[in-house]
């Protein structure tokens, strides 16, 4: 049987942490650590810190309500065991995408946003670097950008269209092999 795809979640923002680690007691330095996705921190977030519904919160993600109860008990589940047992917690992965486009600078290690999506990024308006890349689904460290425009390309078989400003590319299929696209790497 095969399993459906997961569909991409939507996310407000980066969370601004990268995870927690324990401290006093009795530790475990040796255990591995708990990987919170990025879609399970937005479920917290919308639900407990937020204080949406499941619903309310599930529009928000851009997910059905059965499947957003999934994640924020799988959320649950993660942190009670990370308590319990001592563990480090790091938020990281998943299958989502910003709902804008989101960059991180290569210098300052900054993140930000582009909300005037019709304006050009040229620069990190926090150290004026021009090395940034796009944080997110498939976003590659050599994924180099300079503003919102672009191709969309097919990782799969190669199929190029240009980048529509407000559609993100990985919410697309390609309409050869209906693989998601994802942008193409801006050439220096």
């Amino acid at each position: 049987m095969n399993r459906r795809r997961k569909c991409l979640r939507k996310l407000l923002e980066p969370p601004k942490i990268k995870g927690f680690s324990p401290f006093g007691g009795e530790i475990n330095e040796n255990a591995e650590p708990i990987n919170l996705l990025f879609e399970e921190y937005e479920a917290l977030k919308l639900c407990d810190y937020d204080l949406l519904t499941h619903f309310q919160a599930s529009v928000e993600m851009n997910v059905s309500r059965p499947t957003f109860t999934r994640i924020y008990s799988s959320t649950r589940k993660k942190l009670a065991k990370a308590f319990v047992e001592g563990r480090r917690l790091n938020i990281e992965g998943g299958k989502v995408y910003f709902d804008t486009i989101w960059y991180q600078c290569g210098t300052c290690h900054s993140q930000f946003n582009n909300p005037k999506m019709e304006i050009p990024i040229n620069n990190c308006p926090l150290c004026n670097s021009q090395q940034f890349v796009i944080v997110g689904v498939d976003a590659k460290p050599d994924d180099v950008k300079s503003d919102t425009a672009g191709i969309c390309m097919c990782p799969k078989c190669g199929f190029e269209q240009p980048h529509e400003i407000g559609s993100p590319c990985m919410e697309r299929n390609c309409p050869k092999c209906n693989a998601l696209m994802r942008r193409k790497p801006r050439e220096n």
